[in-house]
């Protein structure tokens, strides 16, 4: 069953609305996706549930316009209580097979991998795609462990679902992945610390064409 197709992994933002007001956090997130963003996680580390489920119900509604599938960083209970298209869950997390028993067949399951082992697991528990990274050290409050580009070209290789790169990528430094089979790049800083998201979301998906990057292979 498809839950999510390879061309809706391209461009992959995952939000940080640190130190914006709410106004700014959402103008920022709709000129993200008015310049090409096809994939939405919203990520809030600090928040209490209340305040994710309304912050999250308001991009939610906003992805919906554009019709670009929003998964939650994390929490399942949030991923439920706004109807998202589904969760995006790290090595600590709740596991893949848990949160999908939990979901049912019908939701996105999302995993962070850092080793071919993780990727191979991620994948036999009803992940529908991978997060692996970071391929560089990144700005956000995110603990990094750096996988290299092999790695990450090995995961592409072992499993057969949708594999996004991530960590500190931007449009100047992802010639990094010239040759890696992945769908797509996953970014935090590089649009949501823009002046002009939308530009930003454009110059990426150009560079990303320019290099072949999310390519089908």
């Amino acid at each position: 069953m498809e839950r999510v197709r390879r061309e809706q992994m391209k461009l992959y933002l995952v939000t940080d609305s640190t130190n914006l007001t709410e106004e700014e956090f959402l103008h920022k997130v709709e000129d993200a996706l008015k310049g090409g963003v096809t994939f939405l996680q919203i990520r809030e580390k600090e928040r209490s549930t209340l305040e994710y489920i309304e912050l999250a119900k308001k991009v939610h509604e906003i992805s919906g316009r554009y019709n670009v599938p929003m998964v939650v960083d994390d929490r399942v209970d949030v991923a439920m209580a706004v109807d998202a298209e589904g969760v995006h869950l790290g090595q600590s997390d709740m596991p893949v097979d848990i949160a999908r028993k939990i979901l049912g067949n019908e939701k996105i399951i999302g995993a962070t991998a850092k080793t071919v082992e993780q990727a191979k697991k991620a994948r036999q528990m009803g992940a529908d795609y991978l997060g692996v990274g970071a391929i560089y050290p990144t700005t956000t409050k995110v603990k990094t462990i750096i996988t290299s580009v092999d790695t990450l070209k090995n995961i592409c290789n072992e499993v057969d679902i949708c594999v996004n790169a991530i960590g500190g990528l931007n449009k100047d430094n992802i010639d990094v992945l010239k040759d890696a089979p992945v769908s797509g790049i996953c970014v935090v800083s590089a649009i949501m610390k823009s002046q002009d998201p939308c530009l930003a979301a454009k110059e990426l998906l150009e560079k990303m064409s320019e290099l072949g990057i999310g390519k089908k292979v």
